[in-house]
């Protein structure tokens, strides 16, 4: 076959699978987002910790080895959301808000959201879990950058960050906040769970959509959990599953990941493992350091288990065959120190009232009246705990790479990304290795959809992704690019610059041939690095990254590895 004819054969095949998503056999949508969950957490990407129903639809589905993030939970979900990049959609930072337009930590009223594009196709649209792009998160402030009105038709979830697990910070059926247990709308099981609640939720939504919406109504549902993100909280007989699972401390089981990642062919076994961060033989209280650990692996395992309530869900209505599920994380594992020793929490020492939403993301006392406590003399893992697992468990969840959420070096920008669609993807149980990133989940989805991008809103950044469900590459004209407090990144190609901190050098790598990140090549290709250090430039005065001035008032996050 001539290789004219043969693309047009591709070209043509390629149209034919997706042309149903411009008639009535339009797909439903339905991304799943885990919180500070690092590269190797679940088991289709090397972990030891139990994830049965994320690794099926890896088995199923395919599997991204390069797939990025930003770094951090705001500027990651206002990325994800409108396939810009985070500072162009206001949220360049957190939500603390600054005069700079990339930095008001307000998501931009400019841009549009996935489920408002959808909508303007006919779509009904749905989110579950945390919202976080918005600095107006309390109950009597304004509403306009809240999940209704930015294109959903219904919610439940935290509008504000992470919390507390138990009795989560500013919990909110649509517009009203609510208790874990004064929801009018929907009886939970008991005794409430937040990851469980989420799950529960969007599997509520998908089954009232099938009675509601009538046959061929497609639907987008964005379900954002706040697990496995610190504290560490989980009920007794879900830690239990994990009890001694981690007395032997991080390098065996980093060891051991590794291994697996090799064996699955995520990772290259030429690339050399980063350094190990702490020293199991020097931990002081090592049942409370595997504690940690233990805590941890039951929060990704209840989230394993949300993911598999929602696909349940599709099963029972009939509609997973043509619903196209993507499961990724917002950032690399988190190495913050939250909790690790004693603090003194400031908020009110009196539990709310029955009924009344919780308004601390660290409560000083459950609801009913138990101080919560951290440092190293308190087990975590109750409700009556606050506590991280730390950098060095960190370092294991983010195996085999270098840094942490905050960072954009590989172990704070990269997570398992698992596509599940049986009408349209032809390839099960494959790798997927060409680089993709949160800007191109919005043109996937309006692709998917047979949806259009208004043309009065900022063009979009990304690629739809699309083309590698089928095995084809994908035409990306542009490099990937990195801002988070003053840690800077670009990559193209195979190169990948990459700094830490507003004044760091520029460190050069080849992805191909190192991509945990420790062979510096900057002295050897000075003019590489001063041709992506100007790519770098050209868009961040572009994308409204500049200036950086607001890391400058800001607490300094942990101290990285290296």
């Amino acid at each position: 076959m001539k290789p004219t004819t043969f693309l047009l054969t591709l070209f043509l095949l390629l149209a034919s699978t997706f042309t149903h998503a411009a008639d009535n056999k339009r797909p439903n949508i339905v991304i799943l987002l885990a919180d500070d969950m690092g590269f190797s957490d679940v088991g289709c990407y090397g972990s030891e910790i139990p994830t049965p129903n994320i690794d099926s639809l890896a088995a199923d589905g395919l599997r991204f080895t390069q797939f990025y993030n930003t770094c951090r939970c705001c500027p990651s979900r206002a990325c994800l959301l409108t396939g810009l990049y985070s500072h162009e959609a206001g949220v360049g930072h957190m939500v603390d808000p600054t005069p700079e337009p990339g930095y008001r930590g307000e998501l931009s009223h400019d841009a549009r959201t996935i489920a408002e594009v959808l909508h303007t196709a006919g779509y009904e649209t749905y989110m579950s879990g945390k919202w976080h792009v918005t600095a107006h998160a309390g109950p009597n402030g304004p509403k306009t950058n809240w999940p209704l009105a930015r294109g959903f038709d219904r919610y439940y979830g935290t509008v504000m960050g992470g919390g507390d697990y138990f009795d989560p910070a500013m919990l909110t059926r649509d517009n009203t906040p609510i208790s874990p247990n004064s929801d009018p709308e929907f009886k939970l099981p008991e005794p409430f769970y937040y990851t469980t609640a989420v799950a529960e939720n969007a599997a509520h939504f998908v089954r009232d959509h099938k009675s509601f919406a009538g046959e061929g109504k497609p639907f987008f549902m964005y379900v954002a959990f706040t697990a496995p993100h610190w504290p560490l909280m989980a009920p007794a007989d879900a830690i239990a599953k994990f009890k001694g699972k981690y007395d032997a401390g991080y390098t065996p089981i980093r060891q051991a990941r590794l291994k697996r990642q090799i064996d699955l062919g995520i990772i290259d076994p030429k690339w050399t493992l980063s350094d190990q961060a702490g020293d199991w033989s020097t931990v002081p209280d090592k049942a409370w350091e595997a504690r940690c650990m233990e805590v941890y692996a039951a929060q990704v395992n209840l989230l394993d288990q949300g993911v598999g309530t929602v696909i349940a869900s599709l099963k029972e209505t009939g509609q997973l065959d043509n619903t196209l599920v993507i499961f990724l994380s917002d950032n690399g594992a988190c190495a913050e120190a939250t909790g690790r020793e004693p603090t003194h929490p400031t908020a009110s020492k009196t539990p709310p009232a029955e009924g009344q939403p919780q308004m601390a993301i660290r409560p000083a006392v459950t609801r009913a009246g138990h101080p919560i406590l951290d440092g190293p003399s308190v087990l975590p893992g109750p409700e009556e705990s606050f506590i991280a697992y730390g950098r060095s468990w960190a370092n294991v969840s983010d195996t085999p790479f270098r840094e942490y959420k905050h960072w954009v070096h590989e172990g704070g920008i990269s997570t398992p990304f698992v596509v599940h669609w049986p009408a349209a993807i032809s390839r099960h149980g494959e790798l997927e290795r060409q680089p993709g990133h949160l800007i191109d989940l919005m043109p996937t989805c309006i692709a998917a959809a047979g949806a259009t991008y208004p043309s009065t809103a900022p063009p979009l950044e990304g690629i739809s992704l699309l083309p590698a469900f089928q095995g084809s590459p994908l035409d990306r004209k542009n490099p990937l690019f990195w801002e988070h407090e003053g840690n800077r990144a670009v990559r193209d190609g195979n190169w990948k610059l990459v700094a830490k901190g507003i004044k760091g050098p520029w460190e050069l790598y080849d992805m191909l041939a190192d991509r945990t990140e420790l062979h510096d090549l900057a002295s050897e290709h000075p003019d590489q690095v001063k041709q992506l250090a100007a790519e770098w430039q050209s868009w961040a005065e572009r994308a409204q990254v500049l200036p950086m001035m607001p890391y400058n008032k800001r607490k300094k996050p942990v101290a990285s590895s290296d």
